[in-house]
């Protein structure tokens, strides 16, 4: 959860504003520190989780609500988003996920604990004054597609993506670096037998579909999360009017206004891909997620909308790049998202030394773009291109003796390698750890192969 509080819809005089400065000592086995913000029906604060030495985000139902807001059904209503984000406690485990951690269901008072993310919501930058450059839009854009079609694949509808549940994390200079999705009181999970509550989400950013309250697929997301692009590049949302009346005629009949001319840099590119994921039917929306993703990521790669910073390897362009290489074969999204976030990029000109004969070191790379030449006292040995690893031996050797190089491998093509050392690897999980292992023998087998067959078979090998 993020420290940006909600929207309140808290009166003078109403159980909420009473209990603004009754700010608990503990929730559970939790130090409450102070007061994130406020719901309709709950309070969410910032605690310790005194045991880890973490800060956490709780998200407590008051009690009032459990028991009359709106009477009984209200009540009920209540009871349901909390049960429906409980039921997901311990199981969204995606970089750009909230985690839910614990689900404590306290008759009185029952409270979600999640990871507290420092920053504020994309509400925030909506505003036309506050707009972000559009390649941190589209890179954005990717990052919650790629979110969303992993909670997809849980079985999960979000069915609220709106730019208040999706948080922006900054960094110590105020930065926005990454994304999570947050808030699944609304979400349909399609593997419950439970009855759904329907009509839920937020109208602006609701598709044709869901207004009419039926069954919804991954569409309606793909069109909500269009809904949010568009506002976050043009400063207001697609589609506004003056009653919820009006505004549902528009959603129905209407067509979005293009983005081009709308805001300066917007290409013909971008804003087709924006307005594709608003079409009215669903099945002229982008048939899944991985197609949306590409689609964002493509504008990137292609340099189809302005790069603030021209040089730069975004984020989605690595994790493009590693899921396209043969090493990475065996990682599965999560994974390749640490890799994004841990490995050391970085790009050598032609005839850069990679490695030199006799120098000692533990950093191996993997070639994700370009080509090396390795030379064996003056003579080539080899040419390794795109998806090979160089100086995994000298990593993996217990011997010290051995983890002096034994070629000189020089940049034949300009190269961009993913390099990791001993230690960097260690802050990776064990799970992705594990899959680094598998690829690492695979390597091995490979060269045993090869140097079998050479040996066996010198003449086929020339």
């Amino acid at each position: 959860m993020s420290s940006s509080p909600p929207a309140s819809s808290s009166t003078p005089g109403s159980p909420a504003v009473a209990a603004e400065h009754d700010l608990p000592g503990y929730i559970g086995k939790y130090r409450v520190l102070r007061r994130l913000g406020e719901g309709a029906t709950s309070d969410v604060f910032l605690a310790l989780d005194e045991f880890r030495g973490v800060e956490v985000a709780i998200k407590r139902v008051r009690s009032w609500a459990m028991v009359s807001r709106n009477g009984p059904d209200g009540a009920q209503m209540t009871s349901r988003f909390f049960a429906a984000e409980a039921a997901l406690a311990g199981r969204l485990q995606h970089p750009n996920v909230v985690q839910i951690l614990d689900a404590v269901p306290e008759p009185d008072s029952p409270y979600l604990v999640m990871e507290y993310v420092q920053g504020v919501t994309l509400k925030h930058f909506c505003r036309s004054d506050r707009l972000l450059p559009l390649d941190q839009i589209v890179e954005l854009g990717f990052k919650c597609a790629m979110a969303l079609g992993y909670v997809f694949r849980q079985g999960l509808i979000h069915r609220d993506v709106k730019p208040a549940n999706l948080l922006a994390v900054l960094d110590g200079q105020g930065e926005l670096t990454d994304v999570k999705v947050s808030d699944f009181g609304s979400a349909l999970n399609l593997n419950s037998d439970s009855t759904q509550v329907h009509r839920v989400g937020s109208l602006a950013y609701m598709p044709p579909e869901q207004i009419e309250g039926g069954d919804v697929g991954c569409h309606a997301d793909i069109y909500a999360l269009g809904a949010v692009l568009y506002h976050l590049v043009a400063g207001r949302p697609p589609f506004d009017a003056p009653s919820q009346m009006a505004l549902m005629h528009q959603i129905y009949h209407q067509a979005p206004q293009t983005l081009v001319g709308l805001r300066g840099g917007v290409t013909p590119e971008l804003d087709a891909v924006i307005l594709r994921a608003l079409a009215k039917h669903p099945g002229e929306r982008y048939p899944d997620w991985d197609s949306f993703a590409r689609a964002l990521s493509g504008l990137v790669a292609n340099q189809l909308v302005p790069l603030a910073r021209l040089y730069e390897v975004k984020d989605s362009e690595r994790f493009n790049l590693l899921r396209d290489l043969e090493f990475f074969a065996f990682f599965g999204d999560v994974e390749l998202w640490e890799v994004v976030h841990r490995a050391r990029w970085r790009r050598y000109p032609e005839g850069h030394a990679l490695y030199k004969k006799g120098q000692e070191g533990n950093t191996f790379h993997i070639i994700a773009q370009g080509e090396v030449e390795v030379y064996r006292d003056g003579n080539k040995v080899a040419t390794l291109g795109m998806g090979t690893s160089v100086g995994e031996m000298a990593y993996l050797s217990p011997n010290p003796d051995l983890r002096r190089h034994s070629t000189d491998i020089r940049v034949t093509q300009i190269c961009t390698t993913i390099s990791f050392t001993p230690e960097s690897l260690a802050l990776l999980s064990p799970e992705c750890q594990h899959r680094f292992d598998r690829a690492f023998i695979q390597v091995l087998v490979r060269r045993l192969h090869a140097a079998h067959e050479a040996l066996a078979h010198p003449r086929r090998i020339m």
